[in-house]
């Protein structure tokens, strides 16, 4: 797979919390001098959506980095689901990995606000075929 250089402040987040857990782990290897993985990407709606890594590039954004290394996201995934996630991360002001901001929260919190809201939409989204009956 090709890695490119994606603009962070190009990249449309998918997700609307981070850990803070994640968070210190990945600043932890970013100090150490490790390098991060590439974050895979995907050109959904005329938007680059970060399907994955969104820690790591809020974490590289953080970190004074204006790129991060990427790569095409080639998976068959539950695209539905991810304009859905893409349509509350643009509902709450969050176009850009920068909007991140504020979104940290403790590990037991994200589980709560993210993993189940996610798992919520896709009962949703199965139960319905079709993602625009979910909000």
């Amino acid at each position: 797979m090709e890695t490119f250089e994606a603009n962070l402040t190009d990249l449309q987040p998918s997700q609307l919390y981070l850990s803070d857990e994640k968070l210190a782990e990945v600043e932890r290897s970013l100090a150490a001098g490790e390098a991060l993985d590439p974050v895979p990407v995907i050109h959904l709606d005329g938007r680059e959506v970060l399907t994955d890594g969104h820690t790591r590039a809020f974490a590289a954004f953080r970190r004074g980095d204006r790129t991060i290394p990427a790569i095409r996201e080639t998976d068959e995934l539950d695209w539905d689901a991810y304009r859905v996630c893409v349509g509350w991360c643009l509902e709450a002001g969050i176009a850009s990995v920068a909007d991140l901001e504020g979104r940290i929260v403790p590990g037991g919190r994200f589980e709560e606000l993210w993993i189940r809201r996610c798992r919520r939409m896709h009962r949703q989204l199965r139960s319905s075929g079709d993602e625009g009956g979910y909000r």
